[in-house]
């Protein structure tokens, strides 16, 4: 009986990392009902292993502000993942990244519609840049990665 206890607590400590992992990468993309590059967002994000729930709404600005994000770093659409909030076509890797450094931050933006990011149509004209978003924004927005 006691090995068998300690087999089960053995198998729950390798599968808890695995299951953290998952749920972080579970993320919610709140988006306007007409825009096609909100949903090629999306299906970006699950072929690179997320699992994205699409909101519809009129009320972006409403979702934006109740989760802290300044208006020069408004993004085509908001996502929630991981406990951030995420601005516009971040790619996966600096998502990724996001999610494995965990910095304290309330999130990160690519702010606008660049053309070539990841749902946009177009060609990409040179390196975006992805800004924090602050928890207490103080003066001009840090850099948080360029691609």
């Amino acid at each position: 009986m006691q090995r068998r206890k300690f087999l089960l607590a053995v198998a729950a400590a390798a599968v808890a990392p695995l299951a953290a992992a998952q749920s972080s990468r579970s993320a919610t993309l709140y988006k306007n009902p007409q825009c096609g590059c909100c949903a090629e967002h999306a299906k970006y994000l699950r072929r690179h292993g997320y699992e994205v729930s699409e909101v519809a709404t009129h009320d972006l600005d409403r979702i934006k502000a109740e989760h802290g994000v300044p208006e020069p770093l408004y993004g085509c659409h908001t996502i929630l993942v991981g406990g951030y909030v995420v601005e516009g076509h971040v790619s996966a890797g600096v998502l990724d990244r996001l999610l494995r450094e965990r910095p304290a931050i309330r999130g990160i933006s690519l702010p606008g519609m660049p053309d070539g990011s990841p749902g946009m149509t177009g060609r990409k004209r040179g390196p975006f840049t992805i800004y924090e978003i602050a928890r207490h924004p103080a003066g001009e927005p840090r850099v948080y990665a360029t691609e």
